[in-house]
């Protein structure tokens, strides 16, 4: 790959192993982090720490751990474990933060960190730009002694703990999970156990190398639709490396959108716990406005699209569910993470109280249109075209309501378009949604033409 550049955002450090993220990068960004939080406290920071289990990810979590210790930071190491449940672990431990290292949804040449504040949340863009400054100037305490602890057990209590705040009532019937060999296959195990649904693992087995590309999109998740239709499953579970997004594929082994993820969760939190404020990004589906429509004194606020900015809306608002249309279902009640074990509950106990199949689930829920698209920026400047790139967006769409907050992001009388650069990628994305499909490419299209993509 001629293009590796190390992405540095919101969403913390991602880069191609061997080349711009390396063990050296992931001490010094580590100890950036352990910095800040030293800067912050006047006593002991503790950080727990935690990987998905690409094989790139020992080297890089020892030196994270190194550079967590050096700058004087006590670290509690859940070895292989989920994003969420190094989330969750914060809390537990009362931590000032932590750090994951992993690279999500990105191929297996990739890796990177994410860090997460005392809150077990992602870190407000403010603080993430401070530690990015002090990673870049090499403006990070070393010398230190700090100590360094594993502990095993949090899956298990991350799992009680979303079965305490979404308890399953019934079983709906077998189902096939699809783990992509990472960070989710314990998780998985332990709620399907738990709750006395049986089971079969795809990809079960936590090392690593991924049986298929790690996004779990429809084209990737074939495996998983076979076994879902040969096996009479009632439901086929994916998840992504790190286990914080989650994808549905029903009992005909059919892929679901992935922006349903966050609308069933959605119907399940209105119906068990009453209306209140939901948050969902920029680019996510009009599908949970809709769905707040039937719930009266529920209300949707929109956010910047990143976990962090999910989160602070979702804590300015009070918000009893937030999350992304990427499959990302965030629970206050379990964690303030994308989570794919809180998801996969609600999803069971839906199907239990439902009685019927996922497929009519489905077919409930609000019919939309959405078109998801990504170019590369190399072939017309690479991320310095950006600006070019929006405002040839602005221009193009003058009839529409724009919103700027994060790229920006047309709303018209026949659905809404939205251009944002990724925080992971050197790409921009383009999603669109409408009554059709057709109606959506066609903004799609537009765009692309009028910014030369």
């Amino acid at each position: 790959m001629t293009d590796a550049p190390l992405m540095l955002s919101v969403s913390g450090a991602r880069g191609i192993v061997g080349v711009t993220m390396t063990p050296a990068v992931a001490e010094r960004y580590a100890a950036a982090w352990g910095t800040y939080l030293g800067s912050q406290s006047t006593s002991d920071v503790r950080v727990v720490l935690g990987r998905d289990p690409r094989p790139s990810g020992a080297d890089l979590v020892a030196a994270a751990r190194r550079g967590l210790q050096a700058s004087g930071c006590d670290v509690v190491d859940l070895g292989i474990a989920a994003t969420p449940t190094v989330g969750f672990a914060v809390g537990r431990f009362e931590a000032a933060g932590g750090l994951m290292v992993t690279a999500s949804h990105n191929p297996i040449e990739w890796n990177g960190i994410k860090c997460l504040d005392h809150r077990g949340v992602a870190p407000p863009p403010a603080i993430a730009e401070q530690v990015i400054a002090r990673f870049q100037n090499n403006d990070v305490q070393t010398g230190g002694s700090g100590q360094s602890i594993t502990d095993d057990s949090l899956t298990g209590q991350h799992v009680e703990r979303a079965l305490a705040a979404v308890p399953v009532r019934g079983v709906p019937g077998p189902v096939v999970l699809d783990s992509v060999n990472g960070a989710g296959c314990e998780g998985g195990r332990i709620l399907f156990a738990s709750v006395g649904v049986p089971y079969e693992h795809l990809y079960g087995e936590p090392h690593g190398v991924f049986a298929r590309p790690a996004e779990p999109i429809p084209a990737h998740i074939g495996d998983l639709c076979d076994r879902v239709r040969d096996s009479e499953a009632v439901v086929g579970f994916a998840q992504d490396p790190d286990a914080d997004r989650l994808v549905l594929v029903d009992e005909r082994g059919v892929p679901i959108h992935e922006e349903c993820t966050l609308a069933l969760a959605a119907t399940w939190v209105l119906r068990h716990r009453g209306p209140g404020v939901l948050v969902a990004n920029l680019s996510t589906s009009r599908m949970i406005d809709r769905i707040a429509e039937g719930f009266s004194g529920a209300k949707v606020v929109r956010s910047a699209v990143g976990e962090a900015n999910v989160v602070d809306a979702m804590e300015q608002s009070n918000a009893i569910l937030g999350g992304e249309g990427n499959g990302g279902v965030i629970d206050p009640e379990v964690v303030k993470v994308r989570d794919s074990i809180t998801g996969m509950a609600m999803v069971l106990d839906l199907l239990a109280e439902e009685g019927r199949p996922l497929s009519a689930l489905v077919a409930d829920l609000p019919n939309l249109a959405m078109v998801k698209e990504k170019r590369d920026l190399s072939a017309i400047g690479g991320r310095a075209a950006v600006p070019e790139v929006l405002e040839a967006v602005r221009s193009t769409y003058t009839d529409g309501q724009v919103n700027d907050l994060d790229g920006v992001r047309v709303d018209l009388d026949e659905g809404w378009v939205h251009v944002r650069p990724s925080n992971t990628e050197p790409i921009v994305r383009i999603i669109a949604e409408a009554d059709t499909t057709d109606q959506a490419e066609a903004m799609v299209a537009r765009v692309t033409q009028a910014a030369n993509l």
